[in-house]
């Protein structure tokens, strides 16, 4: 039983975009309880402003939320895998370059992410399952 990024992805993001402000895009956050939000189309998005974004460009700076377009902030380097990638290359990518958020994309187009806390969740219940076959397979037959 191999879990591969299609199998944990979570389909359902936020999506504004570049002439958004930053107070919206934090209010939409808050609401929908996410900690980024995509900008551009939902399936070929130009950028992502995470929580991380709105903290050191914004607040630090101490510009204005409802100034700042989403399109000032955001990091405009999307990292993505394919939806056919095993978790043990998810893992990795999210590691090497230290980011909690990964898309994940089928046939070029976005299909949704794949964040840290998602990753823990399921490879915990991977892992259960996992030992539970084990388990089964070495009970004695009688």
């Amino acid at each position: 039983m191999v879990l591969y990024a299609r199998d944990i992805v979570e389909k359902e993001f936020l999506s504004l975009t570049e002439e958004s402000t930053v107070l919206d895009a934090a209010k939409s956050m808050k609401s929908k309880r996410r900690g980024f939000v995509l900008v551009g189309p939902p399936a070929s998005p130009r950028g992502i402003v995470t929580e991380w974004d709105v903290l050191s460009k914004v607040v630090a700076e101490g510009l204005d939320p409802q100034k700042v377009t989403l399109g000032e902030v955001m990091t405009r380097e999307l990292l993505s895998i394919e939806g056919g990638a095993g978790l043990a290359a998810v893992s990795q990518l999210m590691t090497e370059h230290g980011v909690r958020r990964l898309l994940v994309k089928e046939e070029g187009e976005v299909i949704g992410f794949i964040t840290s806390r998602t990753m823990l969740a399921r490879m915990n219940d991977y892992v259960d399952k996992v030992s539970s076959q084990i388990s089964r397979l070495q009970a004695p037959w009688f």
